[in-house]
């Protein structure tokens, strides 16, 4: 994924005519935390993982990013989100530079008190390196509310009450509303600019997703409710399919109790790699990364792709994509809903005053909107696709506000 990231990275500072100089600049992380999480197991054994924090950059304001827990986080991993969260924060235009981490640990093999230990332990060891003005995390691949709750308590005992260190927290603990089904509310939003871009509605769209967690369990209520039908869904396990649109709903209610898709009485079932060639004219892949690649790109069906996950596409098969004339929404753009709120709640936490759902809903909305106009406005000034915008309008950003911070002589050809 590193690989990947830099490579759209260096096609935007094509564009924009940027030095090798300047590009090492922007891509080398701030800081990586590297750390040994040691604690004690329920039955009293000693329990070893290792923790990451790659802290990217702070041009824009303090770091924000994800902290997933799972097996295959590594240095790499969290370096190359940790990159695309600087370009997604900026994409936005919310005060935020990029940052991303986790530890490299199977939550389903700990018990709740062993997690909440593990998860203890390592923000004591990364305490000095994250804060409300410095480095501000948020969930992730296999961490929720509870957990980030358990981080805001645990910083807290160290430097007094500090709700603003970690969003996406539980309600009761200074969460924001909304912040639940940002990403997929934001995921709504850019399809609804897109579609308008080509002169449709989502009256009787026909969208397929991948992922029915909490991005694409969402993001598929919402569409839907907007007149979409949402013919096929599919996650690890398996797919179900209805040409004349699924319940959202009943399926909502069983994935929620069985934790997949497959298996539900109102469609057809069908193997779940199939979605992404799916018949139909919206895909969204909500899940996994590099999922559509040169093997299937040129299987695609659908004419607009809203990357609702993070690194759904290979640099290999965007190109296929261009090629084939079919419209992508890049990521660090289409999922962009859920920093956004994560940056209302921080503000809340900040201000110790708390914003009705109707604002934060009604603010989440003027700023997804505004954000696809202004990647769509620099697509066409550059003559490139959406991503190269996305990348080219997010590096300007950075780059203004980083020598905005400092004298230089230098020539930096950024706007």
């Amino acid at each position: 994924m590193l690989e990947a990231s830099h490579h759209y990275f260096q096609k935007a500072a094509a564009a924009l005519g940027l030095s090798e100089k300047i590009r090492d600049i922007l891509l080398t992380p701030r800081r990586v935390v590297k750390v040994e999480v040691v604690t004690e197991s329920d039955a009293g054994e000693l329990l070893k993982h290792v923790g990451f924090r790659v802290q990217h950059n702070t041009a824009r304001g303090p770091m924000k990013g994800g902290l997933r827990f799972h097996p295959a986080v590594d240095e790499d991993h969290a370096t190359a989100l940790a990159n695309l969260m600087t370009w997604k924060t900026a994409v936005v235009d919310v005060p935020f530079g990029g940052a991303k981490g986790g530890i490299s640990v199977d939550p389903a093999g700990l018990s709740t008190g062993e997690l909440q230990t593990v998860t203890r332990e390592f923000v004591s060891q990364i305490k000095e390196v994250i804060g409300p003005t410095i480095d501000i995390p948020a969930p992730d691949m296999n961490t929720n509310a509870t957990i980030m709750g358990w981080i805001m308590d645990e910083y807290s005992k160290h430097y007094g009450f500090s709700p603003g260190v970690v969003t996406g927290k539980p309600l009761q603990l200074f969460g924001s509303p909304g912040r639940e089904e940002a990403t997929g509310r934001g995921v709504m939003y850019v399809l609804e600019e897109a579609l308008k871009d080509q002169g449709r509605s989502m009256q009787g769209l026909r969208v397929a997703l991948q992922g029915f967690g909490n991005v694409g369990s969402h993001a598929a209520r919402l569409i839907a409710e907007q007149g979409a039908k949402i013919v096929a869904v599919a996650d690890h396990l398996g797919g179900v399919s209805n040409p004349d649109g699924l319940d959202v709903s009943a399926l909502f209610d069983h994935a929620r109790e069985k934790r997949t898709v497959d298996g539900f009485v109102g469609g057809d079932s069908f193997a779940g790699e199939e979605v992404l060639t799916w018949d139909c004219d919206v895909l969204i892949p909500a899940a996994l990364e590099d999922v559509i690649t040169a093997e299937n790109a040129r299987d695609v069906r659908a004419g607009l792709v809203i990357e609702a996950a993070n690194g759904p596409t290979t640099p290999e098969a965007d190109e296929i994509l261009l090629e084939r004339g079919i419209t992508v929404v890049p990521d660090i753009l289409a999922n962009a809903g859920g920093v956004t709120v994560s940056y209302f709640e921080w503000a809340q936490n900040i201000q110790q005053y708390q914003w009705e759902l109707e604002r934060v809903v009604g603010e989440l909305e003027k700023i997804m909107r505004r954000s696809y106009a202004a990647v769509r406005d620099v697509g066409k000034e550059k003559q490139v696709d959406l991503r190269t915008a996305a990348f080219v309008l997010a590096i300007r950003r950075v780059g203004q506000a980083a020598l905005a911070r400092r004298h230089t002589r230098e020539d930096i050809p950024l706007d």
